[in-house]
């Protein structure tokens, strides 16, 4: 199954009322967050349909950091991957910005836990918790990754 992850502009009442569709059904034991700042992503099937959305926004916690802020994959399109697309992205945006960090929190998501693991984000306990009780916190050096990314691919260049 292919996706397309689309940043959007919030300013658009469009893009907003997908956001809210999409929080509603990918999260539904969540209260929506209010779309009025940061950057958003929406993802697309390959009909054109709205089947997840990702958020970032700067830290309050952290200088020099974005916070992963929402996301969310429609059930019926779990399990392809599109989570993991959904970070990268946000990776991506936050080296354009010169963040150094991504933050983010887990609560009882196994699944979610599990696609950060995978993207390189560890867990820690951050001074001032901001979630509950039993969340989970999470954080990515999103230059010590590219590092490691391009020491890899001399690696494997220098192997051929």
């Amino acid at each position: 199954m292919k996706f397309t992850v689309k940043q959007i502009d919030i300013r658009k009442k469009e893009y907003v009322t997908i956001l809210m569709y999409l929080q509603k059904h990918c999260l539904p034991g969540d209260k929506p967050m209010k779309i009025d700042r940061g950057h958003w992503w929406i993802a697309y099937a390959e009909n054109g349909k709205p089947v997840g959305f990702a958020g970032l926004t700067r830290s309050s916690q952290w200088t020099n950091a974005g916070y992963m802020c929402r996301a969310g994959v429609l059930p019926e399109y779990q399990g392809h991957g599109l989570q993991k697309k959904l970070i990268q992205v946000r990776i991506q945006k936050a080296r354009r910005l010169n963040w150094e960090w991504l933050i983010t929190d887990t609560t009882n998501n196994p699944a979610s836990a599990n696609s950060l693991i995978a993207m390189g984000f560890r867990m820690y306990m951050p001074s001032v918790p901001w979630a509950w009780k039993h969340s989970n916190y999470w954080r990515l050096n999103v230059f010590a990754k590219r590092k490691k990314e391009r020491s890899e691919e001399r690696r494997v260049g220098k192997e051929c």
